[in-house]
């Protein structure tokens, strides 16, 4: 590329320096410097090595806590590409942690921003922020083996940069995979959830192998508002949400809807794919369409003992195909709306005999291919396809 001279000041030309390469490779540390080289031996800075690292290449965080009292953020524009992401990725086996309790409890105060496209985040927890852990604005991104606990809003959310984003840029194309959020409490109890595709987000974003637990308010809240319109459709699949509604140390609020899988609001449809996915313990409903009268596709799932109906559909065209419902004591009747077959057990006064299978603690973990697995009674869960 053919580049410009520059008359200095004591009117000799000279040639601009070169702009500094991008770099494949870069190490971080609680510990790092912004102006350090980001080796391994002399690590840089999180903030920094955002801005310096290339299309494809890889942001290494070493473990320990990492203090912020400011949102870090990958700016629109800091893209990856379709066929290299850029990366930031924990080191090895060790374990980085964003510690963002330095800020106050406010809808500015995020902890990582993702507002960049193409980029895959690995291997890190987010926690103590004062409102979303992890916010994601951008499309194309892949958020893996996250964390995000004890924020003071959503654990992990989509929805649009701005106000004035046009619907073309909303968030699209994003998947959560392997991801656990828990214990994301705000002061007023109704709005902290352990997952978010809410109000403005397009098509195309997933979640798999997901575990929302313990939440003040949902475990998955993809709530619509009238003056924004219909949002993108949303999948869920291979997912956990239980104990939503209470923290882990017994606190409860209130206000907190305390659903497993919130799938809509205001009368607005959207065709959301919820599949595979099990609702357990919940503080109000297991699944429920929250005023969409969509036509989701709902199968495969399994419900049990959730405060109040472990399904509660009252309108729209959904498709339930193979479903399970289970209670070990008396509960409320589910109900559904729309095209229901014989392939489904719900619950209305006993148990189908699917449920048998279906019993005792509940317990989860990570395979290290990233699936989910979950057993009840120590037996592994295995839902029908």
């Amino acid at each position: 590329m053919k580049k410009s001279l520059v008359v200095a000041a004591a009117g000799v030309l000279v040639m601009p320096l070169p702009a500094a390469a991008a770099d494949s490779v870069l190490y971080v540390s609680p510990s790092g410097r912004d102006t350090a080289a980001g080796t391994i031996s002399d690590p840089t800075t999180l903030t920094r090595a955002i801005t310096r690292i290339a299309s494809g290449g890889t942001v290494y965080l070493r473990g320990g806590s990492y203090a912020f009292s400011k949102t870090v953020t990958i700016a629109q524009g800091n893209n990856g590409t379709a066929g290299a992401h850029k990366k930031i990725a924990a080191y090895q086996s060790e374990r980085p942690v964003l510690n963002f309790a330095a800020q106050t409890e406010a809808s500015e105060n995020r902890g990582l921003a993702v507002n960049g496209s193409y980029w895959h985040v690995q291997g890190i927890t987010v926690e103590r922020a004062g409102d979303n852990g992890i916010f994601v604005g951008g499309s194309n991104n892949i958020l893996e083996r996250t964390v995000t606990r004890f924020n003071r809003d959503t654990g992990l959310q989509l929805s649009r940069i701005a106000s004035d984003t046009p619907r073309g840029q909303w968030p699209a194309n994003n998947l959560v995979v392997s991801a656990e959020s828990h214990d994301n409490a705000d002061s007023d109890g109704e709005d902290a959830d352990g997952f978010a595709a809410k109000l403005t987000v397009g098509s195309g974003n997933v979640f798999r192998y997901a575990v929302s637990h313990n939440n003040i308010d949902d475990g998955w809240d993809l709530y619509t508002k009238s003056d924004t319109g219909a949002i993108g459709p949303v999948v869920i699949e291979d997912s956990l949400a239980y104990r939503n509604g209470t923290l882990s140390n017994g606190g409860q609020a209130g206000n907190g809807d305390r659903n497993g899988f919130k799938l809509g609001g205001e009368d607005i449809a959207v065709n959301h794919v919820v599949r595979r996915t099990i609702a357990f313990d919940n503080g109000k409903h297991g699944f429920t369409y929250n005023r969409n009268p969509g036509s989701m596709s709902v199968s495969n799932n399994l419900s049990v003992d959730n405060d109040e109906r472990n399904f509660s559909f009252d309108a729209g065209s959904s498709v339930f195909r193979t479903n399970t419902s289970c209670r070990s004591s008396k509960g409320t009747n589910d109900k559904t709306a729309g095209n229901v077959d014989g392939s489904n057990q719900f619950w209305s006064g006993s148990n189908g005999s699917r449920c048998s299978t279906f019993t005792g603690a509940l317990g989860w973990s990570f395979a290290s291919d990233g699936r989910l697995v979950v057993t009840l009674g120590g037996k592994p869960v295995a839902l029908q396809v």
